[in-house]
């Protein structure tokens, strides 16, 4: 498997991984304000993340303020923006400058970017599960392995 393919399954994932912490926060008859304020984070950065490699203006600050349903639509619409960028053969050894939310300058390759996406993104998906576990919930399963297992991506 190439890179791109390789990624192509990670955004898959990632996107499977938001979805199931969505039906988990709507199933728990209230979301917490905590997980919500997290799930609008990993949004938030993964659409900054995405206007970075794009060399577009950021549009949401890092920490927004949005409901459920508008993180539904963040990940639908997400969803297709990744797939549409990794999709159209990014070139991984590419290196992009931007200033980070301190406004500190920065240079990356498209290659470490993307694996940030998801690893920023799976992070504080597990602080989402920690704080349901706490709060009496029972969190989503949004292991790597169990999306594979389920048969949604190879």
């Amino acid at each position: 498997m190439d890179l791109i393919e390789y990624f192509r399954r990670q955004f898959a994932y990632d996107e499977w991984a938001n979805r199931e912490v969505l039906v988990a926060l709507r199933g728990s008859g209230e979301a917490s304000e905590r997980s919500l304020q997290l799930m609008a984070h990993v949004l938030s950065a993964e659409r900054l993340w995405l206007e970075r490699l794009s060399q577009q203006p950021q549009s949401l600050p890092v920490w927004p303020e949005l409901s459920l349903a508008q993180c539904d639509e963040q990940v639908s619409e997400l969803a297709r923006l990744w797939r549409n960028y990794v999709g159209a053969g990014c070139d991984l050894a590419q290196t992009i400058s931007y200033k980070n939310s301190k406004g500190q300058p920065w240079t990356s390759t498209v290659e470490q970017v993307l694996t940030h996406v998801v690893m920023h993104s799976a992070y504080h998906r597990g602080q989402i599960a920690s704080h349901m576990r706490a709060s009496g919930l029972t969190p989503p399963y949004t292991d790597f392995i169990h999306c594979v297992r389920q048969g949604l991506i190879e």
